[in-house]
């Protein structure tokens, strides 16, 4: 083998390493955030695993549960590619659960003043609204940082406290139920529902809108000039200005590409699962879908697995909570864990990912 070959093979392997690598992270990250929560599991005198196995055999022994482990991972899938989007794009949308929040009161809005439209009208019409509301609130924020190079974590935190607020008021004003008794709407009514999937569980074709937007997701960032430029854009945005492309045109639509996948979650939500708009449901939704994204490195495959992680683990404390005398918030530690893990993982992935590059800079002069 020559010399030139040599080096080739070399430099293959040397990628294939990294790749290997940043797929071993976030398992490791999970294996550890198991091991962590089993050590913490035996300091209350519980055996984990006897839980754990539970857990398995609860969650997947059973259709019901296991078509409820989809119907958790939904929200999930589409607020981790609406953290993800903005992330190729070099942004940290921390506004994912304030974009879910808009899209679900678009959604209900739209289905409580439309219901008298056939299903086939509205169920689009309530989608519509649910994107419109989540881009521009997203736009909002890709605006701020384009025009004004606001921080994007700041706005986005701070925009979260906005949509809860507008939420809240709406169902204690405008849209509160008829009786008056809670803070929430009125149901919307069965056109504007969505169909289930399966009979007899709460699986609606919701789940499968969120497979189509990870198809979608794939298809803008590898496969469209827009998804290219948000990628050149990520990796170095000053160079992919020198280059000619609109860096302030790219933050804003990956912005409003964010938002509209965080606010269809808000509208799967609500037309499939909840039918109703109650003050503080679905909490963290948004926060979980982040976690997620960097688990999966922002790979929408890796994100269609990991909410579907996250799905079992939901369903499975739910399950172990009420069957055993194990206490929710033991299995909840488990996912608080899983984040601390994700994040020192990400970490290391990023300090070993910027080595590789500096090393590659220096081989090429």
């Amino acid at each position: 083998m020559d010399t030139e070959t040599k080096k080739i093979f070399g430099k293959q392997f040397k990628k294939n390493r990294y790749h290997i690598f940043n797929i071993i992270c976030p398992v490791a990250s999970v294996l550890l955030a198991f091991l962590a929560g089993g050590l913490m599991l035996l300091l209350l005198k519980i055996n984990p695993l006897v839980v754990y196995g539970r857990m398995i055999v609860a969650s997947f022994g059973d259709p019901y549960n296991l078509a409820e482990m989809l119907v958790k991972a939904a929200p999930l899938l589409l607020t981790g590619l609406s953290f993800a989007f903005a992330f190729k794009a070099g942004l940290f949308n921390i506004g994912a659960d304030g974009q879910f929040y808009l899209g679900a009161l678009g959604a209900v809005f739209v289905s409580l003043k439309l219901g008298f439209l056939n299903p086939w009208l509205l169920l689009p019409l309530a989608l519509l609204a649910s994107i419109i509301m989540g881009g521009l609130f997203g736009g909002l924020s890709g605006y701020l940082k384009a025009r004004f190079n606001a921080n994007e974590i700041i706005t986005t935190i701070m925009m979260n406290y906005v949509a809860f607020g507008l939420t809240n008021y709406v169902v204690n004003g405008p849209l509160k139920e008829k009786a008056g008794a809670y803070p929430q709407t009125d149901p919307i009514p069965a056109q504007a529902q969505l169909p289930l999937l399966i009979s007899d569980t709460r699986l609606h074709w919701g789940f499968i809108l969120a497979l189509f937007c990870a198809v979608i997701f794939y298809f803008i960032i590898t496969r469209t000039s827009i998804g290219f430029q948000v990628r050149a854009v990520g990796l170095n945005r000053r160079t992919a200005e020198y280059a000619g492309i609109n860096t302030k045109r790219v933050l804003v639509l990956a912005m409003v590409f964010s938002g509209i996948f965080a606010g269809i979650a808000g509208f799967g939500e609500i037309n499939g699962v909840q039918h109703i708009l109650i003050q503080g449901f679905a909490p963290n939704v948004g926060t979980i879908g982040t976690v997620i994204a960097l688990l999966a490195n922002a790979n929408p495959l890796g994100i269609v697995i990991g909410s579907l992680f996250f799905g079992f683990l939901q369903v499975g404390a739910n399950l172990i909570s009420q069957t055993s005398q194990v206490p929710q918030n033991a299995i909840d530690m488990i996912q608080g864990f899983v984040v601390i893990f994700v994040l020192i993982s990400y970490y290391i992935q990023y300090r070993v990912n910027a080595h590789q590059k500096i090393r590659q800079l220096k081989g090429a002069l």
